[in-house]
């Protein structure tokens, strides 16, 4: 692996995630189930966190799921197992673990409807070892009123660590909800904490 620009911007198919995410839906998509099915695979590896399903097309990446994930679909929906695939994501998340990565770069495929798409780009953009608020996302999309709608469709990212809606918290600073579980999110924040945070809260 070459050295990793932390500022580099996580991408999707060869476009920034802002840019794709924020797109409206293409006519004929999301995919037939049918369709989606015969290219989907999944693959297991290990984490600090527990063990990580990895699921996607030849599109790319279109979840990262928790063993214990909140909503998480049937594994039906996964396609067929094969743990020799998404090398470059567990390399990438075994990466981020270790403390040398900030930022992803993988190809990414979440299917969403255009109003979860446009939060989750949102959350692409919330910088590593930064919270923001679910107002603060509203207002980012023009309306505070909306911050109910985007605690739901952050609760439906299906891309967790690597879209990173653990960065996202409550008004008070409570860390809320978390489809992988308060632990994992502690923990999530905690490793991406400065040392200077670190610090002062020790004094």
């Amino acid at each position: 692996m070459g050295h990793h620009d932390e500022q580099a911007t996580t991408r999707t198919g060869g476009t920034a995630v802002s840019d794709l995410l924020d797109r409206p839906e293409e006519p004929g998509t999301p995919e037939s189930p049918a369709q989606a099915e015969r290219t989907v695979r999944h693959a297991v590896f290990d984490s600090p966190v527990g063990e990580l399903t990895a699921v996607g097309t030849a599109d790319g990446l279109r979840a990262l799921y928790f063993d214990a994930h909140r909503r998480r679909p049937t594994g039906e929906t996964f396609g067929e197992r094969d743990d020799d695939a998404f090398e470059e994501v567990r390399v990438q998340v075994g990466e981020y673990f270790a403390g040398t990565r900030r930022d992803f770069d993988l190809d990414l495929a979440p299917v969403g409807d255009g109003f979860q798409k446009k939060v989750w780009a949102l959350l692409a953009q919330i910088p590593y070892g930064e919270t923001r608020s679910y107002g603060d996302l509203a207002l980012a999309l023009g309306d505070r009123n909306l911050a109910r709608a985007v605690g739901a469709a952050n609760g439906q990212n299906p891309l967790s660590i690597v879209v990173p809606c653990h960065r996202v918290v409550g008004a008070d600073g409570s860390l809320t909800g978390y489809a992988g579980g308060l632990e994992r999110k502690r923990f999530l924040l905690a490793l991406e904490e400065s040392d200077e945070t670190r610090a002062s809260r020790l004094f």
